[in-house]
This record gives C-alpha cells, sequence and structure tokens, in this order.
C-alpha cells in the first residue's frame, strides 16, 4: 500500500499564489522518501497538507489510506519540523512527559531506551544539548508516537555533517526497525544519495520528477542522483523563465 496519495492536488494563498498545483503522485510504504527542491519549490507545503496544518484549495491527499487531516491520518503520523517544538528549560525528562501527556500513542520505554543509546542524558536541560542531540529528542520523541509515516521537514538545516549523518542514519535505522515509512525533505541535494530508496523533486510548485533512486538514475544512463535531480531542476528554471518572459 502506498503511504500517501495525492491526485490533483493543490493549495493556493491568497487569491494568485500556488504554493502547489496539480500534484499526482503516490509515495510508497516502507522506505525513506526524499522530496527534494530549491526554497519556495512546494515542499514544506506539500509536508503541511500531508500531516493536517493545512487544507487543499484543490484535489486529495490520503495518508495510509485515511483523509489527510483526519484524526485517524493524525494519530498514524508523526512530524518533525526544522524548528522542532522542544521546550529549552526543561530537563529531557520532563520534555518526554510532556509529550507524553499530549500524545494518545505513546511508547515511554521506546523513548527511554533511544535517549539512553545515543548518550542523552535525561537530567540535561533541553537548552544545553548540541544541535545533533536537540534533532534527536525531537525525532524520538516522534518515534515514540509508534507512527506509520513519519514526516521530517528540513531536519538537517541546522546541524554540522557529523550530526547530519548521525540523523539520517537513525531515519534509516527507524524504518528498518519500527517497519514505517518516513518522508524527508531537503534542499541540500547530496544528502540524499545516502538516504532515500524514493525521490520526488519539486520545482515551482509542481512535481518534476517522481521515482525510486534505480528507476530515476537508470532512466539517465546511470548517473547519480544528484545530477539527475540537478538536471530537473534547471531545466524547470529555464521553463519558468521563458513563461516570466511571455
Amino acid at each position: 500500500m502506498d503511504v500517501i496519495e495525492a491526485v490533483g492536488l493543490g493549495k493556493r494563498y491568497g487569491r494568485k499564489k500556488w504554493g502547489l498545483r496539480d500534484c499526482t503522485l503516490s509515495v510508497p510504504a516502507g522506505c525513506v522518501t526524499g522530496l527534494v527542491g530549491p526554497n519556495a519549490a512546494g515542499k514544506t507545503t506539500l509536508l503541511s497538507l500531508a500531516v493536517g496544518m493545512i487544507r487543499p484549495t484543490v484535489g486529495t491527499i490520503l495518508v495510509a489510506g485515511e483523509t489527510a487531516g483526519s484524526r485517524a491520518a493524525r494519530d498514524l503520523t508523526a512530524f518533525v519540523a526544522q524548528d522542532a517544538p522542544l521546550y529549552q528549560n526543561l530537563p529531557v525528562l520532563d520534555m518526554l512527559r510532556v509529550a507524553r501527556n499530549m500524545n494518545l500513542r505513546w511508547d515511554h520505554d521506546r523513548a527511554i531506551s533511544r535517549l539512553d543509546g545515543l548518550g542523552i542524558p535525561l537530567k540535561q536541560r533541553v537548552g544545553a544539548l548540541s544541535g545533533g542531540q536537540k534533532a534527536q529528542l525531537a525525532l524520538t520523541i516522534a518515534l515514540a508516537r509508534r507512527p506509520q509515516l513519519l514526516v521530517l521537514d528540513e531536519p538537517l538545516a541546522a546541524l554540522d555533517p557529523l550530526a547530519r549523518a548521525d540523523f539520517t542514519q537513525s531515519v534509516r535505522e527507524a524504518v528498518a526497525e519500527d517497519q514505517i515509512s518516513a518522508v524527508f525533505s531537503t534542499h541540500v541535494v547530496a544528502e540524499l544519495e545516502q538516504v532515500a530508496d524514493y525521490l520526488i523533486v519539486l520545482g515551482h510548485g509542481e512535481v518534476l520528477l517522481s521515482g525510486t533512486t534505480a528507476e530515476l538514475t537508470s532512466a539517465r544512463g546511470g548517473e547519480s542522483p544528484e545530477k539527475v535531480i540537478l538536471s530537473a531542476l534547471r531545466e524547470n528554471s529555464r521553463s519558468h523563465a521563458q513563461e516570466v518572459v511571455r
């Protein structure tokens, strides 16, 4: 089963500005999907529609067979934003307790075990953690909800290279161990080659490419995923520029 199915999906802001338009795609379950595109490509809009933070202007989107934004879909989804809402003055253990009280589905033992394995002290104040540790804490809270779909919006933006590598490895391990699906948004295309099994490329609010990493690279004569993505984005930028001139 596909974990996300969108048909004719579009989101308009105001009267004229489309953040996403005519989006029809399927995201396979059980893998890490990389969602890539430049700033303002529509990545955050698509993810916000998937987790039910906003509603579509047109079209439909389902999450694990449920209408995105419905109670059933929200219970199956965990979201990690770029700026995770962590309480900086709380000790880590108290942050977990706050999260537990806010979620119906919660695996406290899973959260404690994961943080212990990462060497993150439960008595440490959240604000005193490193950027990588904060990202791992946000991921731990999301995984403790036992979701079917893990949605991550630009989670690597503020991390150093080592913390980015550790985080992406953690996502892959969680997908394998918990048998879940993950959608991973980034504008840094080089990082997707190591983490994504499936790719979706957005540009100017439209889907430019979608498919498994192997399919997309094979169709371009064995080019690297980074080259395939950059080629699609450059072509889209040229086409968009020509439309603006007309």
